[in-house]
């Protein structure tokens, strides 16, 4: 029979079988916490043979050099690694909503939710206690993206408990792979080593795709938690000393070359200044929400963590993240990240993800090599499942919502299908400090999109509209402007598949947190516009849904006036089709102009060799540029309509 030793609030148990051990749980007594409860133990954790605690809640030990966290048998000896498990488990409540993010709603109960264990200030020699860790998670492909937050553990034991055999042969999707910040670069881990004792266990690994469901089986790893001593990393050297090449050229160790490995979409301009450069890929060390929104603050409710140089974090959560190349690499598509930008002042983007799960990942930009920066993980750790807001006081269950009334300002316009689900989305963020335009080096908000995002706006001319110098070159994700120079102008938003987004849904954030619904003027008195081609100008309102009326929309902060409606829409671009690079398949694309029908596509060498001729390539879906990988050389791409117009860029190899 099992016992329900508590519901809800603290309890300390009293059955004390050492000196180190606040809490015991007894041979065959079974300890049930309940989803939303917060136990807390001030002095150790030890369970016993068969007994249990069954975590669905939230389970806080804290303790010192002497107390430890133990799971023993009938004998009181260790239970280890191969012997171990089963005594304390943190489980899945609503395991078929892993694909669920919690919205930071006070209204809106957390859709999915878990049993969390944290444990401060044991060190790691005492921390000999076995946990069974439920887990799930989206597929991401060819390799999974995920953290492993044991210590001692053998990889080879991830056979057993994730249902397939790792090897450690690369390219076969079977192995294990960790990343290396220093030299950018995927690292085979052999099955043989040590996970949290080899390497950190903040390390980022990858595992081989093949035959690995974490999707629809909910799966249990076991292992030894980690300690939150010495958790502190100093971000420096990330690619500070690699040599990329021209164009992503060069090669690593293994012979790959980078271009198939290095995707920055915080840089507009590749392979130029900061591109590749200082970004820390992680995986969260505990079994606990690590809270990564109040990363770039520096006050007194902050939590410790002030990185002074940081540009963004990429979320890791979407599926079929990590394609195989042809040439074997591990090639990631940005459409399967989420992306927030932190150098407005306040998170900008795709907030709601800054709370990363357990085993999750993520990836830190700077924008310079600092060594001043450091990142605490143990100061991040949180049991709620969304992110604290900006001047609630740092605390493990810091729950507070608040209504913003700062100078950050950011639409999304979220691109919806025939169902209403969401396929699509893109950001206009303004505030004082903003950039107008192209900038290589102010524009710190920006996230450029990916070849597989549908919805972005393009890169404003200062008097509104497009700026047609590169228009052909990239689009974005988050578009940022000055909220004072760039007022009642607009920025172009593309739709390029009107056949599947359908209609328009708006979601207005100030400083990081939603506004009501039905609200439309900010604190500062004005409120977000859009307008689509042949229509007015509208008001954007927290929570509307407008159908899609055309593939391009203007969008404005602050009404417009007549006189900059005439002047920024004179100025269209002579065609939005672009040439980009598409790592997934290492190969250029050409992504067409929504309004195009039909195009004639002609790709000459250097020597102005004609290589490729295509006539009356259908423009609803992408042209893929084939070009032999192996043959280093500049090409000419010339794309013309059947109405006649014109692109004509250059690719490098």
């Amino acid at each position: 029979m099992r016992k329900s030793l508590f519901a809800i609030g603290l309890l300390a148990i009293t059955s004390v079988q050492a000196q180190n051990v606040l809490v015991h749980v007894d041979d065959a007594a079974t300890t049930y916490v309940s989803k939303g409860t917060l136990v807390y133990s001030g002095g150790g954790l030890q369970m016993k043979g068969n007994g249990i605690v069954e975590n669905h809640g939230n389970f806080m030990v804290t303790g010192s050099a002497t107390d430890s966290f133990r799971t023993i048998d009938a004998s009181d000896v260790d239970k280890t690694e191969s012997n171990g498990g089963g005594n304390f488990i943190n489980k899945l409540n609503e395991p078929g909503a892993y694909a669920t993010y919690n919205v930071n709603d006070p209204l809106v109960a957390p859709a999915y939710t878990y049993g969390q264990l944290f444990i401060s200030n044991i060190p790691q020699a005492n921390l000999t206690g076995i946990v069974d860790q439920e887990f799930k998670a989206i597929n991401h492909g060819s390799y999974q993206q995920i953290g492993l937050p044991f210590y001692d553990k053998s990889a080879s034991t991830l056979s057993t408990e994730l249902g397939k055999t790792f090897s450690n042969v690369r390219y076969s999707q079977n192995e294990i792979l960790s990343a290396n910040n220093t030299n950018i670069v995927s690292v085979n881990f052999p099955t043989w080593s040590k996970l949290g004792s080899a390497l950190p266990g903040y390390t980022y690994y990858m595992l081989g795709g093949s035959g690995l469901d974490l999707s629809t089986t909910t799966r249990t790893l076991k292992g030894r938690p980690l300690t939150d001593i010495g958790t502190s990393v100093t971000l420096q050297g990330a690619a500070a000393a690699v040599n990329f090449g021209t164009n992503g050229n060069a090669t690593n160790q293994y012979n790959e070359k980078y271009y198939t490995y290095v995707q920055d979409e915080f840089v507009t301009t590749p392979w130029q200044g900061t591109y590749g450069r200082y970004m820390y890929q992680f995986a969260n060390p505990f079994l606990t929400n690590l809270d990564l929104s109040q990363i770039a603050v520096n006050e007194a409710n902050g939590d410790g963590v002030n990185l002074t140089t940081i540009q963004g974090v990429r979320l890791e959560v979407s599926p079929n993240a990590v394609q195989t190349t042809t040439g074997g690499t591990t090639a990631v598509g940005s459409s399967a990240y989420k992306f927030v930008t932190f150098a407005s002042g306040a998170p900008t983007g795709d907030v709601d993800y800054m709370s990363v799960r357990p085993m999750g990942t993520f990836v830190i930009k700077l924008n310079s090599d600092a060594a001043t920066d450091q990142l605490n993980f143990a100061n991040l750790r949180r049991f709620n499942y969304y992110t604290r807001d900006a001047g609630t006081a740092y605390n493990v269950a810091a729950n507070k919502n608040t209504a913003g009334n700062g100078s950050v300002k950011q639409l999304a316009v979220i691109g919806l299908d025939n169902n209403g689900n969401e396929i699509a989305r893109t950001y206009y963020v303004v505030y004082p400090a903003g950039t107008t335009g192209h900038s290589a080096t102010q524009a710190k908000t920006q996230v450029k999109a990916d070849t597989s995002d549908l919805l972005g706006t393009y890169e404003e001319a200062l008097a509104g509209g497009y700026d047609t110098n590169y228009t052909n070159q990239y689009w974005l994700y988050i578009n940022e402007a000055n909220e004072n120079t760039f007022q009642g102008k607009n920025i172009k938003l593309v739709n390029y598949d009107l056949a599947k987004v359908k209609s328009y849904k708006f979601e207005i954030r100030e400083n990081a947190q939603l506004v009501s619904n039905g609200t439309h003027a900010l604190s500062s008195g004005i409120g977000f516009y859009y307008k689509a081609a042949n229509g007015t100008v509208q008001q954007a309102i927290q929570g509307a849904v407008v159908p899609v009326a055309g593939t391009e929309y203007d969008l404005y902060y602050g009404e417009p006036s007549n006189v900059v409606l005439a002047a920024s829409e004179s100025k269209s671009p002579s065609s939005r089709t672009v040439v980009v690079y598409n790592p997934g398949i290492e190969n250029y694309i050409v992504r067409f102009d929504p309004n195009w029908k039909k195009a004639d596509i002609e790709v000459y060498d250097m020597s102005g060799k004609l290589v490729i001729s295509k006539k009356a390539v259908a423009a609803s879906t992408d042209f893929v540029i084939e070009l032999d990988g192996k043959i280093k050389n500049s090409y000419v791409v010339k794309v013309v309509s059947d109405k006649g117009e014109v692109v004509n860029t250059k690719i490098l190899r």
